[in-house]
C-alpha cells in the first residue's frame, strides 16, 4: 500500500473540486485532488458558464441586479424551504468568483437570460441577466461545452499552485479517527492501493445522474423509461454514499428536471426545432400549459412530470414549419442557435427514416395522432379548438401569448415527443452554509466538506431558472467556500 500526506484531500476534479483545490491552495494548503477519470472538469465540460451577480462583466453591462435581490429572489421562488445562510453567502460570493476567474485567464463572452425573447414576453419576465456564458477557446459562437475552456483556466491555475492531481484514481472510502474525517482510500490505474491521510477531506464527486439504480432508489424517476437525462460518465453517487457511510445526513434526493428527446445529442437539432410554442399537447391529446413558456426548461419539465406516462408532444403543421425556415425560429438560446431549421429537413428525413420512435409525420391529424399514440378523438378535438381561438387571436385557455398563436391546419403535420430529462441529480449530503458535513441530527462532522451536486440542496423542488446558471454558480462557490474554510482549520492543528 502507498502512503500519501497532505493538508487537505479533494475528492473529485469537477468544476467544485477545482474550485475548492485552487481556493485552498492560495490561502497555503497543500492539495491533493483524487480524480476517477483521466481528465478534470466532469459534468462542467458540458456546460456553457455559471451564474454570478455584481461581477464586473455586470457592471460593464449595466446590470444593476444586487447579490441581495438575487438572494430574495431565490428565497421567494423555494418558498424558503431552503438554507438561507446557504444561499446568502452562494450570491454574495458569486460576483467576487467571476472576477476571480478572469483573472485566470477565463473569458465571457457577456452575461445573459438563458434564453431570448422579446422583451414584453410575459414569459420571460422574471429573468434576470446573471449567466455568464463562457468565450470558447479560440473565439466563436458559444454553445454546448463551452465552459470546457473555463476547466481548462483552473485546470492550469491548480497546477500551477501545486495542486498534485491524481488520475484515474477513485477514492473507495473516508478514514474516521476520534469521529473526525482524516484522510481516504483509493486506488491507482496501476491496481495499487493508496491510503492518503490528511487534515481535511472535500466530496465534489459530482451527484449520480450515471446511476440508474441509485435513481431508482432516491427519486420518483426511472432512467430510460420516466426520464432521459444526461449521464455523465462516472457520476455515480460516489462521494454521497461514502459520506453516508460515516454518518453524514440524507438530505432530499432530486434530478434537476427539464425535457429532451431520448439520445438528444444525435438528435440535437430536432431537440431544438420542436422547443418551439406550437401546439403542445399530452397523451390524451389535450394542451396542458401556455406554449409561450415552453423555453423555461424547468417549468416545462415539471409539466411534462404531470401528465399521463410524463409524455408531451410538440405538433407543428407545414405552414408554421415554412415560416421557421424563413424567419427562424420563435425562441432561440444559446444552445439551440437560430439556424437549426437549416439544416431541419435532412435530419428529419434521416431520422424518420431509421424509424427514430419519438417522431412522426402525416398528411391528416388523425393518422399523425394514431401514428405518435395519442388519442385520436381528444387530438381532433383540441386541434380544431385551438384553431378557432387562433382565429379569433385570443387563448382562452391559458393565454398564451397571442403572437404565437399560429393554427395547425395544413399538412402534411410534424408531431414530435418530449420526454421529462435532466441535467443530473441534486442533494444527498446534508451541509451547513460553511459546506460543513452534518449528521442527521445537525453536528458537524469534523474535517469533512461536501460540495457542488452531492450537496446542492439550495434549489428546493425546482431549480431556479429565473436566475440562469445556478447549477455551476453553486458548484464554484461552494467548492470555494469549502476550499477556504478547510485551509483556515489548518491553524487548529
Amino acid at each position: 500500500m502507498k502512503n500519501i500526506e497532505t493538508d487537505i484531500i479533494v475528492v473529485a476534479g469537477g468544476l467544485s473540486g477545482l474550485a475548492a483545490a485552487i481556493s485552498a491552495a492560495e490561502n497555503g494548503a497543500k492539495v491533493t485532488i483524487f480524480e476517477k477519470s483521466n481528465t478534470t472538469g466532469g459534468a462542467a465540460n458540458m456546460g456553457m458558464g455559471p451564474l454570478g451577480v455584481g461581477s464586473s462583466v455586470q457592471r460593464n453591462q449595466m446590470v444593476a441586479l444586487t447579490p441581495g435581490e438575487a438572494f430574495r429572489k431565490h428565497m421567494y421562488f423555494t418558498h424558503y424551504r431552503v438554507d438561507a445562510r446557504m444561499v446568502r453567502d452562494y450570491y454574495f460570493k458569486s460576483g467576487d468568483t467571476i472576477d476571480w476567474l478572469i483573472d485566470m485567464g477565463v473569458e465571457f463572452v457577456g452575461v445573459s437570460r438563458a434564453f431570448g425573447a422579446p422583451e414584453n414576453t410575459r414569459a420571460y419576465s422574471d429573468g434576470e441577466f446573471t449567466w455568464h456564458v463562457v468565450k470558447p477557446e479560440g473565439g466563436g459562437a458559444p454553445g454546448p461545452r463551452a465552459a470546457t475552456t473555463m476547466t481548462k483556466r483552473m485546470t492550469e491555475k491548480a497546477v500551477e499552485l501545486g495542486v498534485e492531481i491524481l488520475f484515474e484514481t477513485p477514492v473507495s472510502k473516508i478514514i474516521m479517527k476520534d469521529g473526525q474525517a482524516v484522510g481516504v482510500i483509493a486506488k491507482n490505474k496501476d491496481g495499487e492501493e493508496i491510503e492518503a491521510r490528511a487534515k481535511s477531506v472535500i466530496l465534489a464527486t459530482g451527484g449520480f445522474g450515471d446511476n440508474p439504480q441509485m435513481i431508482k432508489e432516491e427519486t420518483c424517476y426511472e432512467f430510460g423509461k420516466t426520464i432521459f437525462n444526461f449521464a455523465i460518465p462516472g457520476m455515480k453517487g460516489d462521494g454521497i454514499k461514502m459520506a453516508w457511510e460515516v454518518g453524514a445526513g440524507h438530505t432530499p434526493c432530486s434530478m434537476e428536471l427539464m425535457y429532451q428527446l431520448p439520445d438528444n445529442m444525435n438528435h440535437f437539432i430536432l431537440d431544438g426545432a420542436f422547443r418551439q410554442p406550437c401546439l403542445w399537447v399530452n397523451r390524451l391529446g389535450q394542451r396542458f400549459m401556455p406554449e409561450d413558456q415552453i423555453a423555461n426548461t424547468t417549468f416545462t419539465g415539471n409539466a411534462i412530470t404531470a401528465q399521463p406516462g410524463s409524455v408531451a408532444y410538440a405538433i407543428f403543421d407545414s405552414k408554421l414549419l415554412k415560416k421557421y425556415k424563413k424567419r427562424g425560429p420563435d425562441i432561440v438560446s444559446h444552445v439551440h442557435p437560430h439556424d437549426l431549421f437549416d439544416h431541419f429537413d435532412e435530419q428529419w428525413e434521416k431520422d424518420l427514416e431509421a424509424g427514430y420512435e419519438p417522431i412522426a409525420q402525416a398528411d391528416t391529424i388523425e393518422e399523425l395522432a394514431e401514428k405518435a399514440g395519442v388519442d385520436v378523438a381528444g387530438l381532433v378535438a383540441q386541434v380544431e379548438e385551438y384553431n378557432d381561438m387562433c382565429a379569433e387571436g385570443f387563448d382562452e385557455l391559458f393565454e398564451k401569448d397571442r403572437q404565437y398563436m399560429q393554427p395547425i391546419e395544413k399538412g402534411p403535420f410534424y408531431i414530435c415527443r418530449q420526454n421529462v430529462g435532466a441535467y443530473g441529480s441534486i442533494g444527498g449530503v446534508l451541509i451547513n452554509h460553511k459546506t460543513e458535513v452534518m449528521t442527521g441530527d445537525y453536528k458537524v462532522i469534523p474535517g469533512l466538506y461536501a460540495v457542488g451536486t452531492d450537496a446542492c440542496n439550495i434549489f428546493g423542488d425546482s431549480y431556479p431558472f429565473i436566475l440562469s446558471g445556478n447549477t455551476m454558480g453553486f458548484c464554484l462557490n461552494s467548492g470555494r467556500i469549502a476550499g477556504e474554510n478547510a485551509a483556515a482549520k489548518l491553524s487548529d492543528f
